[in-house]
């Protein structure tokens, strides 16, 4: 294998578009944020081909196959060949199996303005009664 067969691991997450800066590639390596298997690496890891990843971002634990290097940034169209993503259907859909069943975003009708002093007081008194309806004893927390 010859060196234009490798490329540093941070280079070639932003090159295909996995992060959006090298900066943000370059922190989220150092900060472990990025497994080769089951091996935390340095920046200045060089990556080939048919090795796994294991990237942590934004909440997700993302899984990706190396198909091909790069070392320059490309559209996302030519990116998308050189990976495969292995991650589980059941961590993408995360966030969206926790938000069933939530409220909407609070609204206030066109005109109101913002809420009184008095109207803040009451609707905190509200959201307390709503989202706290028990309450722990200190003993609950050992």
């Amino acid at each position: 294998m010859g060196v234009e067969d490798k490329v540093r691991i941070d280079k070639w997450l932003w090159a295909v578009r996995i992060f959006k800066s090298r900066t943000l590639s370059n922190n989220a390596v150092k900060s472990g944020k990025v497994k080769v298997g089951e091996k935390t690496v340095k920046p200045s890891f060089l990556l080939t081909v048919d090795q796994t990843l294991h990237v942590r971002k934004n909440g997700f634990l993302l899984t990706f196959l190396v198909k091909d290097i790069i070392k320059k940034r490309v559209s996302a169209t030519l990116a998308a060949p050189c990976y495969e993503d292995l991650t589980p259907d059941s961590e993408k859909n995360k966030y969206k199996d926790w938000y069933i069943g939530k409220a909407s975003a609070e609204m206030r009708g066109k005109g109101e303005g913002r809420p009184t002093k008095r109207e803040r007081r009451e609707i905190d008194d509200y959201k307390d009664e709503t989202y706290f309806e028990f309450d722990f004893d200190e003993d609950d927390l050992d």
